[in-house]
């Protein structure tokens, strides 16, 4: 059983909500007491996933935003206060695959375009969320990395760049904002059963077996348990805990 927490009164931010594990989150956060906007570029699925925790009776908000544009980020959190009067927690969860090909085959236009969102759009994140905080004179920000910010793995460099570069960007923001009552820490999740998921699956129906071999756990996590991890940093049950890299993985980085 996960623990509870008591989020009322706080209000939240979840980029890329609007399905797996940025939605799993947000439901978490709202479920906790908090009040929610969730975030996304995909106009309808943000506005089923809105719908649905409203129709939970949950007090939440949809609010569009491409975190590649550091404009719409500064919207993002300028509504997200208006909206809500404060900013407590944020989940900068928004991010994509990017090419799975060799290192060389690679265009400079493709890792842009993975590093726009990756890594560019957690730290225009950051720094708007920061912003707030630091008026408020606290706050709790996790960025999500990746397994794939621990390891390498073939054919995946530009995605693996990018988490790496949001484990960095952690550990900075991390140490420099602990003494103003501010807390940035990132989670690592591992093999999730989310769209993005199911998605690798429809391409390749056999890799499933070859995913859940490689599992300590010998399962997939559920998006819930991502969740978990988000809430106990961003709740006074981690209040010593700065600038780290929480790895939510199976034991798979521990092989």
């Amino acid at each position: 059983m996960n623990p509870t927490y008591n989020f009322n009164g706080q209000v939240a931010l979840v980029t890329g909500a609007s399905s797996g594990l940025g939605f799993a989150t947000a439901k978490a956060f709202a479920a906790a007491g908090a009040k929610v906007v969730l975030s996304s570029d995909d106009a309808e699925k943000l506005s089923a996933s809105t719908a649905e925790l409203l129709a939970a009776g949950h007090n939440v908000r949809g609010i569009m935003c491409d975190v590649a544009d550091e404009a719409q980020v500064a919207s993002l959190v300028e509504q997200t206060v208006n909206a809500f009067g404060r900013l407590d927690m944020a989940f900068n969860n928004a991010g994509i695959q990017g090419p799975h090909e060799p290192f060389t085959a690679t265009s400079g236009a493709a890792y842009d375009a993975v590093s726009s969102i990756n890594m560019r759009g957690v730290w225009a994140c950051m720094k708007h969320e920061l912003l707030q905080m630091e008026k408020q004179g606290s706050g709790a920000v996790v960025n999500c990395s990746s397994l794939g910010g621990l390891v390498g793995q073939s054919e995946r460099s530009a995605y693996h760049a990018t988490k790496h570069g949001v484990l960095g960007l952690t550990k900075s923001a991390g140490v420099e904002y602990a003494a103003r009552g501010i807390r940035v820490n990132a989670v690592c999740p591992g093999v999730f059963d989310t769209p993005m998921l199911a998605g690798m699956k429809d391409a390749k129906p056999e890799i499933m077996d070859e995913i859940v071999k490689a599992q300590p756990i010998k399962r997939v996590g559920a998006a819930e348990e991502l969740a978990a991890a988000v809430l106990w940093l961003c709740s006074p049950a981690s209040s010593f805990v700065i600038g780290t890299g929480l790895v939510v993985d199976g034991g798979f980085t521990a092989q």
